[in-house]
């Protein structure tokens, strides 16, 4: 093939070992497309470097080849603060890195969406209405968010990372967090822990509520009737905070349940001030397994948070409601596991 020439479905026709016609067919996204044959005929694209013609494809299949990801959140995304948070924290890395997984080897491209105002959420389902993308994998991030209602009332094939915080008629892939909260608790009591303490997610969050819950109920049935918590916002420096204050109320305590990596990152920083040492002095837990499990030291015990996971299987909600508009919603729940390393 002359460098000069751009490759055209032939080429990959022929480099795959199938009709045109089955490459066309796995290209215009037509359903029922042997899902081998599908793999076969995108490495021969990739092979080849043909480049389909979006233009033309949206033409026969009506379809952008476009997948919204969608973060919905209650401040404005202008703002500085939430732009670093969101780039810094390995929460959303691995969300998109999840979706990926899935649209990358059906050609499907990903737009990265953040609305923080009701005025921008409107327009985001407008805008989704009049074709921009097929479908959204939405992370909403504030229990009064109306969004997963005003994209069920439009119509628009769309899945939740996380269970809704209001009742919505929505799909949606959660972790049992209660479960994961009862393995922290399991944990640390069977390590001798006696004198327990949590520093919380925001109150406000469904998935934060979860886990306290579960780390309460487990230390009911250990005898623990009661253990202090203090309120973090799932960042490095509320962490640090938190734990100083909890801390500082309750200097005895000898066991701490993290809500996050990120702010188990920052407790550890706080009881090294302190010169307490971990874990001889005070065990902590906490909850992802993401990056910032591996960079503490010592490196967090922690509950395994399958994100990645959960946002390709979203995503793959969000795809067959694509298909297929009249499928019933669903809700895919994971189980988590606990990852023992250094820290308690």
């Amino acid at each position: 093939m002359s460098d000069k020439r751009r490759p055209t479905l032939e080429d990959v026709a022929e480099a795959a070992g199938v009709s045109r016609a089955t490459v066309s067919r796995v290209i215009n996204g037509v359903r029922n497309v042997d899902p081998k044959l599908h793999e076969i005929v995108w490495q021969a694209v990739d092979a080849t470097g043909y480049v389909p013609n979006r233009a033309a494809r949206s033409l026969v299949t009506r379809r952008s080849g476009t997948v919204a990801l969608v973060v919905s959140d209650s401040v404005s995304h202008d703002d500085d603060p939430f732009m670093r948070r969101f780039f810094a924290d390995p929460f959303f890395g691995r969300i998109v890195g999840g979706v990926m997984s899935v649209l990358r080897p059906k050609g499907i491209q990903l737009a990265l969406q953040i609305v923080g105002t009701q005025e921008a959420r409107t327009r985001l389902v407008g805008d989704l209405g009049q074709g921009q993308a097929d479908g959204a994998v939405l992370l909403s991030l504030h229990p009064e968010d109306t969004l997963p209602q005003q994209l069920c009332d439009a119509g628009i094939a769309a899945a939740l990372v996380g269970r809704p915080a209001q009742p919505v008629p929505i799909s949606y892939v959660d972790l049992a967090n209660d479960a994961g909260g009862a393995l922290a608790a399991d944990h640390l009591v069977g390590r001798g822990c006696t004198r327990l303490g949590m520093i919380t997610g925001p109150a406000h969050v469904p998935a934060s509520q979860d886990r306290l819950t579960g780390f309460r109920q487990a230390l009911a049935r250990h005898g623990h009737a009661w253990f202090p918590t203090v309120e973090g916002g799932f960042t490095y420096e509320s962490g640090e905070s938190s734990l100083l204050m909890l801390m500082k109320q309750y200097p005895d305590l000898d066991g701490v349940f993290v809500a996050n990596d990120l702010m188990a990152q920052g407790a550890l920083m706080a009881l090294r001030s302190l010169d307490r040492r971990v874990p001889e002095d005070v065990a902590v837990i906490g909850f992802d397994d993401s990056s910032a499990a591996l960079d503490a030291r010592p490196q967090l015990t922690t509950v395994r948070h399958p994100l990645e996971d959960m946002a390709a299987e979203t995503t793959r909600l969000v795809l067959a409601r694509i298909d297929d508009p009249g499928l019933r919603v669903e809700s895919v729940i994971f189980d988590p596991k606990l990852v023992v390393r250094q820290s308690a």
